[in-house]
């Protein structure tokens, strides 16, 4: 869809590119008429805080403590797969296979059509090329070695989901972006084709390659500026094939929701879910890993088996204060109690869900120490803006 550009101040010279743009024109009209535009604002399907709970100054203490900043951070390299291009061109015997790229990035190869959902092949999730949470391992492929694809499929605007560089890139091979509304006035601003761009509210739908891809649900929030005025909105996605359906939660609190999505849409081959960066300070718009495991659980009609689980949102960005391999250890003990498949694979380990994959924890490898045990340097603090914003 089509959206006119915002009328341009002398203030906006001084606006970053990365902070992109506001919604205007006929974008802006259509996501007044959205249902789930109330009071000027986007709402969530359950009331939900949009900024941590309780006094930053409890939070930021928490956060810059120096044994707990350790563990935040692997100790050592983090074991990134070998993936070749060659790799990737060789399709998949099952028709379904997934490729990790590390946090939400994820490259999905479903019945012969290739959906990426949001990557981020930048340094940083951040607006600034110097400051901000930095990664804490190599992209595992090339941008360009990632081969041809179909969709770029965003769950919401928010830096470690929408990375302008990594759009812009994408924006010279021609490929189409699926995008929650409002988000595609970013995607103009940065040189994406208006006619490249399918925005949907939830439960609308759009075909491409043969797929159809859903926006869903999510609890979550939205925002790149200081001024966040929540015009764009966030997904779920689902995305299915002749033969096969995924789904990716993008970043969400738990809802009871999911129960819907997975009836209406369901069951899944795979889910991809979020199971990091969560904390007390702000419970309501990330899962933890049993509320995770809950959500794939009720995506799933009720029974955690059929299909896998796989852990996303960890591991390659310091956006919260749990220790860094705290999700994957407790996505796995969530599993177990309820009987899931869950498949962790290194970042930029292909694998194919019906043939599974062998369960090793490569992490507790690589993991800090607890306090104690020995101490490494600490990482570099990041601005609490941005990590309100992951």
């Amino acid at each position: 869809m089509t959206g006119s550009r915002p009328t341009r101040s002398p203030l906006d010279s001084l606006r970053p590119d990365a902070f992109g743009a506001d919604p205007a024109g006929e974008r802006m009209a259509r996501i007044r008429r959205s249902p789930n535009f109330e009071g000027g604002v986007f709402v969530n399907p359950e009331g939900a805080r949009r900024t941590p709970s309780g006094s930053m100054l409890k939070f930021l203490p928490t956060y810059f403590r120096k044994e707990e900043r350790l563990r935040r951070a692997p100790a050592h390299a983090v074991p990134v797969h070998p993936t070749t291009v060659a790799d990737l061109a060789v399709p998949a015997a099952s028709g379904l296979r997934l490729t990790w790229m590390g946090h939400s990035s994820v490259l999905a190869e479903i019945d012969g059509a290739r959906v990426l959902f949001d990557p981020v092949w930048s340094e940083r999730c951040s607006p600034f090329a110097h400051l901000g949470p930095r990664r804490l391992h190599p992209v595992p492929v090339p941008l360009a070695e990632t081969g041809p694809l179909d969709a770029v499929v965003i769950s919401h605007d928010h830096y470690d989901h929408l990375d302008m560089p990594t759009v812009r890139a994408l924006a010279r091979t021609g490929t189409a972006f699926v995008v929650p509304l409002g988000v595609g006035a970013h995607l103009e601003h940065w040189g994406v084709p208006a006619d490249r761009v399918t925005e949907l509210d939830w439960h609308e739908s759009t075909e491409v390659a043969g797929l159809t891809l859903t926006a869903t649900p999510a609890r979550h929030f939205c925002g790149r500026a200081l001024r966040n005025t929540q015009h764009t909105l966030w997904a779920s996605w689902v995305v299915a094939g002749p033969e096969h359906r995924v789904f990716h939660s993008g970043d969400t609190g738990y809802f009871p929701g999911f129960a819907g999505i997975g009836a209406q849409y369901g069951p899944f081959d795979a889910t991809m879910v979020q199971i990091g960066a969560y904390s007390e300070f702000w419970p309501d718009i990330h899962m933890t890993p049993e509320e995770g495991m809950r959500a794939h659980t009720d995506l799933q009609g009720g029974d955690a088996a059929p299909g896998v689980m796989l852990p996303i949102h960890w591991g390659t960005f310091n956006l919260a204060p749990h220790p860094w391999e705290e999700p994957a250890e407790g996505t796995l003990a969530a599993g177990r109690r309820a009987g899931a498949r869950v498949v962790a694979p290194r970042p930029g380990q292909p694998f194919e869900p019906a043939v599974g994959l062998p369960l090793e924890p490569w992490w507790r490898a690589v993991a800090a120490p607890a306090a104690g045990d020995g101490e490494r340097p600490a990482e570099e603090p990041e601005t609490a803006e941005v990590l309100l914003q992951a």
